[in-house]
């Protein structure tokens, strides 16, 4: 039986085995999936449950917390964090995104320049650095990077600044992104339908497929082969990007990660392999469950004056974001259905951008949802980045 220290307590950690740790986090993957399925836990997404699960298990010591973080954990995030980003970038097709048309594109970036603005201005409304500390900046590429991107482009910038481990202010920063999320989702479907009746746009039109749920469903006969090649290319890939990074310390190494990674994710037989999805979703999810047992739950309730303010920073971003995809927008003429799935596209990723075009009777733009959705992966992490260092530069 092994002893944790926490601030001010002793807990018991019942478990200190590094293989029974590795089940137990793997196991969170699964047990995430089926309570996701309970219509009250839906809302929550895997992803928030994920942590949350890691989270009582290491703060009712099943598994060790933070104050006693085995090697595990560590490896976790040298290799594991980085490998999700270069599978998840491996899926990424730009020559796809041209199926998603102008008006979609255009509107889906001035989303993306609003979500910047948004950033900017919550940060000065709410004095960022003196509410947030000296990581506020970290806290606004984050954010850029999950409601330009997703929460893959999250995770990127959470690693490259080493905020990962920041166990209750990252679950914080999670959950109100979830939250927003889905209050978001709501808005996308209702203002278009409330607007185009009150101020009618031209209906504008994408490249549509009738296939187009395949583009992110990941295909059923994965092989052995595919995985070994992956695998194989997701290791070279994290081994130049490291030295690239030693050599040019300038750069981040999630930078030359992505970089890399989006090139060879163009080539035809790369294209090919099966199963970079199912790869990068898996460590994701592992690399959560981590990050849920670095979260020291009584400290993140105790402060509810950082989550009320990551909250109002939250809502202002969005309050932004929705001057610019919508005002400015319907100023050059957009249609609104088009605005409602290039904001969600920004927001909540391609899987939501569909469903927002299957709920406005649009499957003439269920192609181009999920290519936006797309776009926003590969550029997400590099406008989280670029707002990073902007904040750190000039607030």
């Amino acid at each position: 039986m092994g002893y944790i220290r926490g601030n001010k307590t002793k807990r018991n950690s019942m478990i200190t085995n590094s293989v029974a740790i590795l089940g137990i986090l793997t196991f969170n993957i699964y047990l995430a999936f089926q309570l996701e399925r309970i219509p009250q836990l839906k809302a929550l997404s895997a992803s928030l449950i994920v942590i949350l699960l890691g989270a009582l298990e290491a703060n009712f010591g099943l598994i060790p917390t933070s104050s006693a973080a085995p090697p595990l954990y560590d490896g976790i995030f040298a290799y594991v964090a980085p490998l999700l980003i270069i599978f998840l970038m491996l899926g990424i097709q730009l020559k796809s995104v041209r199926k998603a048309g102008i008006p979609m594109i255009s509107s889906f970036f001035l989303g993306a320049l609003g979500v910047m603005v948004g950033v900017t201005i919550g940060m000065l409304a709410i004095n960022g650095h003196q509410t947030f500390g000296d990581n506020f900046y970290v806290i606004g590429g984050m954010i850029t990077a999950t409601w330009t991107g997703g929460s893959t482009n999250l995770n990127a910038v959470a690693l490259t600044y080493n905020f990962a481990k920041e166990g209750s202010v990252y679950a914080a920063i999670s959950a109100v992104d979830n939250i927003i999320t889905a209050l978001w989702l709501a808005a996308c479907i209702l203002i278009p339908k409330m607007m185009r009746r009150r101020f009618p746009t031209q209906r504008q039109g994408a490249a549509s497929d009738e296939n187009y749920a395949a583009q992110i469903s990941e295909v059923s006969d994965v092989n052995p082969s595919d995985l070994g090649i992956l695998m194989a290319v997701g290791c070279a890939v994290l081994f130049v990007a490291d030295n690239l990074a030693a050599w040019v310390p300038s750069v981040h190494r999630i930078i030359w990660l992505s970089t890399i990674s989006l090139i060879l994710a163009q080539i035809p037989a790369i294209q090919r392999l099966k199963g970079s999805r199912t790869l990068g979703m898996f460590c994701s999810y592992l690399f959560l469950s981590v990050i849920g047992a670095y979260c020291d739950i009584p400290v993140l309730l105790k402060d509810g004056y950082l989550a009320m303010n990551l909250m109002l920073f939250g809502i202002i971003v969005i309050g932004v974001h929705t001057v610019f995809q919508f005002g400015i927008a319907y100023l050059l003429k957009q249609d609104w259905d088009i605005m409602g799935i290039a904001s969600q596209a920004n927001v909540g990723g391609a899987a939501t951008a569909l469903s927002v075009a299957k709920s406005l009777d649009r499957d003439d733009l269920g192609l181009g949802s999920i290519m936006i959705g797309l776009l926003g992966n590969a550029v997400g992490t590099y406008l989280g980045v670029v707002m990073a260092e902007f904040l750190k530069a000039y607030f």
